[in-house]
């Protein structure tokens, strides 16, 4: 069987630029990055340290008097003019806190990064990144986005896709479904997607079917990863592979086109892939944290909310429960055999 990796990033040139850049990597975002729009604001590395040691020193010290906010805002595709909604975003959150706000823009290995080295207090990010944020900085994730185009609200569906007029049929018993892949030919977002490979690995090894993240190749015909939703979908569409995976609402513009769109189907779905969210760093202080979460709550409120949705396509933030609301990507993560 043998794996084609269809994205044309060199890896070892994308190597090399997260050195030069200064990110360590966190592997996970189901969106393809950007670059940063503002290189005066820009997340860039402090001096190496050992993760293993530095799951905050902070943590058992005292807390530190706040002055300043800093926020990671990830990148992502389907956001435009970034950098001129991020100011906009900070001015409301100072006027709220009452003390200063800065945005800084990178993809969320920067982001967590920047969390790890005490140079962000706060970040943007998917489900698997706040878990390894957490690792390495004992950060949690306080607020979740709600987006129309998310069928459970906070959670959305991983979907298995496949042409309109594919022989692949949706089946009543969701195994049989399942097991219909084997021989056939995969494309997968990423290795480092939640929807686009945790979620439907886990799947799979669940129902067993596969046995790991590494044996898959023994399963379907042939594997692919590309760097994106768009590249696993177009994958599909241009008869280069039988079926991709992907997050429910990569059917839709900017992901591919509308037109595109009615030349797919889903074929088996995963639910309960946790929203993107909010994280807040140990480090700052219960009462701070507070105010932080009652600041971002101002976003849900008419006057604010049309910026909101213009950041990240979401609606409304909503409270929850660190714990809770990742439950389902540590355990995807987990049976997967895969780290955060």
């Amino acid at each position: 069987m043998k794996k084609v990796l269809f994205s044309s990033v060199n890896l070892s040139i994308t190597a090399g630029l997260l050195v030069l850049l200064g990110l360590t990597a966190c592997g996970d975002s189901n969106q393809q990055s950007t670059a940063p729009s503002n290189p005066t604001t820009t997340v860039t590395k402090a001096a190496d340290k050992d993760p293993a040691k530095d799951v905050k020193a902070t943590t058992a010290a005292a807390p530190v008097p706040v002055k300043e906010i800093t926020i990671a805002f990830a990148t992502r595709r389907d956001t435009k003019d970034l950098q001129a909604k991020v100011d906009q975003a900070t001015a409301i959150l100072s006027k709220e806190l009452g003390m200063p706000v800065k945005g800084v823009i990178g993809d969320e290995t920067a982001s967590v990064e920047a969390l790890r080295a005490n140079r962000a207090n706060v970040a943007f990010v998917s489900g698997r990144a706040a878990l390894k944020a957490e690792q390495l900085s004992g950060a949690k994730m306080y607020l979740a986005e709600v987006r129309a185009d998310y069928s459970g609200g906070k959670t959305y569906k991983s979907i298995f896709v496949v042409p309109v007029d594919s022989p692949l049929k949706t089946l009543d018993d969701p195994q049989k479904n399942v097991e219909q892949l084997r021989g056939k030919r995969m494309a997968f977002t990423s290795r480092s997607s939640g929807s686009g490979f945790i979620f439907p690995v886990s799947e799979l090894v669940g129902r067993k079917l596969v046995d790991g993240p590494d044996r898959l190749d023994q399963f379907f015909g042939q594997v692919t990863y590309g760097d994106g939703y768009s590249s696993a979908l177009q994958a599909v569409l241009r008869e280069q592979a039988d079926v991709a995976v992907v997050s429910e609402y990569a059917l839709l513009p900017p992901w591919i086109t509308e037109e595109e769109g009615k030349k797919l189907r889903v074929l088996h779905s995963v639910s309960e892939v946790p929203a993107h969210g909010i994280a807040i760093d140990d480090s700052v202080p219960a009462d701070v944290r507070e105010k932080l979460v009652t600041a971002f709550l101002k976003f849900n409120e008419p006057q604010n909310n049309e910026l909101f949705r213009s950041l990240y396509n979401s609606t409304q933030l909503v409270k929850v429960d660190h714990e809770t609301h990742l439950a389902s990507m540590r355990t995807a993560l987990q049976r997967a055999g895969l780290k955060p």
